[in-house]
């Protein structure tokens, strides 16, 4: 049922595609809605498409206003630490995030995917599954299109959302029929106090579940098993070490599904997707289509179609014997060592951005082994640099045109060139979609011939 907002005063904050998505969505049940932003209407790029009743509050958060709110729905990505929040929080006013606000009006089963690394790939496989199964599938949240246009686009059967720590911090009701927890290691150590606060952001997807629900849990991820003892939700494990006797296991040749009496075998060769780290997806993918009923066939023949997201070790071009890989999406230390895992020595890295407080030390193995020469780019360059700069050819660059042209100069045939930064793009592109277009449309202006 539509909820009526009709006369109520909401603060909308963040002007990025969620907020206009948010703004359109109360505008349309009546509201006043304010949308805020710390930044300067000049610096914000997506104004046109908002609904034309709506009154802006830019170039910071005016507390008075905050204050005066019936409800404050926040973008992902804004703290509920923003002092115009915590303030108008304090004094009463409710502060919900978009997935909360699209929850109240979900009427179909969701499935919500979280994890420092792989929700992407996992959202998207599951949507094709349940898609090439029939249901009319949503597939979304922090993968680009809001929870909140799933509201007013029809009638679901299905919806598949992933979502960050960031989302999860603003719930009061959000409950998934399935929540998935696929692995936890350090990040966004510049907006969590700690590793376990971090932590235990990413364990609320679980806190409204009951035992009618499902958590999907990583029986590898010392973390996950954890957090997973104290869970109300039934559980199933997923493992790439060994088979299960109930759960999604893997043999090294296999992906074996042992399911109430049942085993499906699935064979790992005939998968586009690479590395183990996606054989960790691909399973945590298969779960829940496979105890909904999907077919064990169909759900095999649409995960084998899938060859993977955009900026996620993506081939760029090979040119004069050396292979280019756009790993933009590679934002954190986690995601970059299970990129070089995949790749054989030499490698140059391009690494760095906006740091995000995390630990570099995970990466120096895989240095030590596999990286040839190493070019910094970005405000991480010297903790990058002090952290791995003594393992291999270490040299930073004031641009990633620069760190393109000198890996051109330094990489031999035979070698592979990742851009892989470890890092968040903000300090200089608007995304990591922008940073790896960017990186690609470099690489193709390369000359065929390196320059002597």
């Amino acid at each position: 049922m539509k909820r009526d907002f009709t006369g109520k005063q909401i603060v909308v904050v963040g002007a990025g595609r969620t907020g206009v998505a948010l703004c359109a969505y109360f505008s349309r049940r009546g509201a006043r809605v304010t949308l805020s932003d710390q930044r300067s209407a000049e610096r914000i790029e997506n104004l046109a498409s908002l609904p034309k009743d709506t009154l802006t509050d830019f170039g910071g958060h005016t507390e008075s206003l905050f204050q005066a709110a019936d409800l404050i729905a926040i973008s992902p990505g804004v703290p509920l630490s923003v002092p115009a929040i915590a303030k108008a929080a304090a004094a009463g006013v409710p502060v919900l995030g978009e997935i909360e606000v699209a929850f109240a009006e979900i009427e179909a089963p969701l499935i919500a995917i979280t994890g420092t690394n792989g929700k992407s790939t996992t959202t998207t496989v599951m949507g094709e599954v349940f898609q090439a199964w029939g249901k009319k599938t949503f597939v979304g949240g922090n993968l680009g299109t809001p929870l909140i246009e799933a509201v007013d686009a029809g009638s679901w059967q299905w919806l598949v959302a992933e979502l960050s720590s960031f989302q999860l911090e603003a719930i009061q009701h959000f409950r998934p029929r399935y929540a998935l927890l696929l692995n936890v290691s350090e990040d966004h150590l510049d907006r969590y106090v700690d590793m376990e606060a971090y932590v235990q952001a990413k364990a609320r997807i679980f806190v409204n579940q009951t035992a009618d629900d499902v958590a999907v849990l990583n029986a590898e991820d010392a973390t996950v098993c954890a957090l997973g003892q104290s869970l109300t939700a039934r559980k199933v494990y997923f493992s790439s070490a060994r088979i299960l006797d109930e759960g999604m296991g893997f043999d090294g040749t296999h992906i074996v599904w042992n399911w109430q009496g049942q085993t499906h075998r699935f064979l790992l060769a005939e998968l586009r997707l690479k590395g183990l780290h996606n054989v960790e997806n691909v399973m945590a993918a298969l779960i829940p289509p496979l105890m909904e009923g999907c077919p064990a066939t169909t759900a095999w023949q649409a995960t084998c179609k899938f060859s993977g997201l955009a900026h996620r070790m993506v081939p760029v071009r090979s040119l004069g014997g050396v292979t280019w890989y756009d790993d933009s999406k590679g934002t954190n230390v986690g995601s970059v060592v299970k990129s070089l895992s995949g790749l054989p020595a030499p490698v140059t890295l391009i690494a760095g951005g906006k740091d995000k407080g995390g630990d570099y030390q995970p990466l120096v193995e895989m240095v030590k082994d596999r990286v040839s020469h190493l070019i910094l780019i970005g405000q991480a360059a010297g903790r990058i640099e002090q952290c791995l700069g003594n393992l291999t050819h270490t040299i930073r660059a004031a641009s990633l045109e620069e760190a393109v042209h000198l890996a051109h100069e330094l990489t031999p045939a035979g070698g592979t060139v990742l851009l892989s930064p470890g890092c968040s793009s903000f300090d200089m592109f608007s995304s990591y979609i922008e940073r790896g277009e960017r990186f690609a449309a470099l690489v193709m202006d390369l000359p065929e011939k390196k320059r002597n």
